[in-house]
């Protein structure tokens, strides 16, 4: 199995990759959807969240107020750490029994989305590395205009991740999000010709 980690700054269109990728037949992880998970109403992490954080996160169905945490800790890499400490290691430990499942049943390529991968994880663990990504100016609109961020808060957040361009220096495969819908698919698919490829020369050993 090709061990594929696909990663980029916040605004970079990963999501649009995975997407692509799934639909051409890969086995897909996102962080995300994991992460989401591990702060669902009665879990552990979300109650370690509400002592760290405070009860007035919690909303009136019990879940987590994202968009105000997100807010607290944005600007602050001691108490992002924290929460950073409470989650990650729930997301680590489903994301290692889905990769092990997928080694077991033998699929070809599988393909975890990781958006801090460079800040809080381990490239060298992934048979490939795949960024995706796209002018500072660029991300930061989009985060502005498909997820509400203001000006401020997304330079915050893009603030808190490694610069881009220290990425593409450590990646295997880069895929250039900075032009249209059909551009992005087109270089995308040479990156799943090239993952196709990479799978075909392990599986044979």
């Amino acid at each position: 199995m090709l061990n594929v980690a696909l990663t980029g700054n916040a605004g970079a269109g990963k999501s649009s990759v995975l997407a692509l990728f799934a639909a051409w037949g890969a086995t897909v992880i996102d962080a995300d959807q994991l992460a989401r998970a591990a702060v669902a109403p009665g879990s552990p992490a979300l109650a370690a969240i509400f002592r760290r954080f405070g009860r007035d996160l919690e909303q009136p169905d019990g879940s987590l107020d994202r968009a105000t945490l997100r807010r607290r800790v944005l600007a602050d890499d001691e108490q992002r750490a924290v929460l950073n400490a409470i989650v990650h290691p729930e997301v680590a430990r489903v994301s290692a029994e889905l990769t092990e499942a997928a080694r077991r049943r033998g699929d070809p390529i599988l393909v975890a989305d990781i958006p801090l991968l460079f800040e809080v994880a381990d490239p060298g663990a992934f048979d490939v590395v795949v960024l995706v990504d796209a002018p500072e100016t660029v991300r930061r609109e989009r985060l502005m205009r498909e997820r509400d961020f203001t000006w401020e808060e997304a330079g915050d957040l893009l603030g808190a991740q490694l610069p881009s361009h220290l990425k593409r220096d450590e990646s295997d495969i880069v895929i250039d999000n900075d032009r249209s819908r059909d551009a992005l698919e087109a270089r995308a698919r040479e990156a799943w010709r090239t993952l196709q490829e990479r799978a075909a020369v392990g599986a044979r050993g």
